[in-house]
This record gives structure tokens, C-alpha cells and sequence, in this order.
């Protein structure tokens, strides 16, 4: 697929133009278009779900897990988000077997999520003060580690989901309703590990 034809399919359908201001802060910061309009995709898939409008939410995730498999790498953690979420709609859809398969794809991808967090690159975030600015910096090894830390609690609750996917009973763990309220606000590797954590349908048994 050309640059020119791929940049025409993503106006129309992945959701960025070139006076995109977001999409020029995060390619500034080292992110690719695919990037963001698989974030934008993943994000209005999980409202429409929400919203009830089903043919929609199936149509926006077959395009995020299509963007996923051609611009993300075999491990990418997001690849088993969007295998997750087809998941669930071919179980809801009856759809035994298929659902069985996109589980296991899931499942499979996210053996990798402990290495792809170790690998992860994390850049200086936003703080309200020029204090804690500072702070993070004199204790950058300290302030990773722990953040890594809490990474590893968001990709362990996700394993379990995908686990339970296809559990009449719903799973343990909220996902997509949490995402807006974890989301970074810096565009590097741990809003791509937490938005593959959290842009999964909810199933949550509460």
C-alpha cells in the first residue's frame, strides 16, 4: 500500500486530517499515524458498544484489528486487544468457534506483555509544578521502576480477562470505563501498553 493511499484511506476512514493538532503532537513526539487512529478507533468501537449500537462497534474494531495487523509488530500487545474484542462480539454472536480462535490469539500475544513493559520507553511527564518536575528527574531509575510496577498490575488484570473472555459470567476486571481516567497524557509507550490493557469491551460482573 503507497504512502499516498494509505494517508487517503485513513482521511476517510481511520479518522485524521492533516490539521489534526493531536496527531501533530503525537508524531512530534515519535508516534506514528497508525498510532493514534488505532487509539481513535479502539475508543469509538468501545463507546459505540456501549451506546448499543453493535454494527457499528464491529464495523470500527474489524478496522482497528485490520490497522493492527498491518502497521503493529506480531508481539504488539494492541493486536491482542483488538483480537479480544472480536472475540466477544463472535460470542455474543454465537459464533463458538471463531470466538475460541480470537481468544487464543489474544492469549497467545499477550504472553509477551511482562517483556514488552520492561521495554517500554517512558518520557517526562506533565506535572503541575516545576517541583515535581524536578523530582522525577533527580529519581528517574525510582519513578520507572515504579511505574513498571503499575503496569504489570494493569497487564495482570488484563491477562485475566482474556482468560475469562468468553465467561457467560462477565470477568473480574473494568476496562474500557477506566481508560479515560488512566490514559497518559504524554504520547509514548504507556498509553500504547495501557490502552492495549484497557481499550477492551467491559464485561465486568459488577
Amino acid at each position: 500500500m503507497s504512502y499516498m493511499t494509505t494517508n487517503m484511506f485513513a482521511l476517510h476512514i481511520w479518522g485524521f486530517k492533516s490539521a489534526d493538532q493531536d496527531m501533530r503532537i503525537a508524531c512530534e513526539a515519535g508516534w506514528a499515524h497508525a498510532d493514534l487512529a488505532w487509539e481513535r478507533l479502539m475508543e469509538s468501537a468501545n463507546q459505540n458498544w456501549v451506546d448499543g449500537n453493535r454494527r457499528q462497534s464491529a464495523w470500527l474494531f474489524w478496522q482497528a484489528d485490520l490497522m493492527a495487523r498491518i502497521y503493529f509488530g506480531k508481539t504488539d500487545l494492541r493486536r491482542a486487544t483488538t483480537a479480544a474484542n472480536r472475540a466477544i462480539m463472535e460470542h455474543t454472536k454465537g459464533h463458538h468457534k471463531q470466538a475460541v480462535k480470537y481468544q487464543r490469539i489474544a492469549t497467545k500475544i499477550w504472553l509477551t506483555a511482562s517483556q514488552s513493559i520492561v521495554d517500554m520507553k517512558v518520557s517526562p511527564r506533565s506535572r503541575s509544578s516545576l517541583f515535581h518536575l524536578r523530582m522525577e528527574t533527580l529519581h528517574r531509575d525510582t519513578f520507572h521502576n515504579n511505574m513498571r510496577l503499575r503496569f504489570d498490575r494493569f497487564a495482570a488484570e488484563t491477562q485475566e480477562t482474556l482468560r475469562d473472555l468468553l465467561n457467560d459470567k462477565g470477568t473480574k476486571h473494568r476496562h474500557f470505563s477506566r481508560w479515560r481516567g488512566e490514559r497518559p497524557n504524554v504520547y509514548d509507550d504507556t498509553r500504547k501498553i495501557l490502552g492495549a490493557c484497557l481499550l477492551i469491551i467491559d464485561q465486568s460482573q459488577t
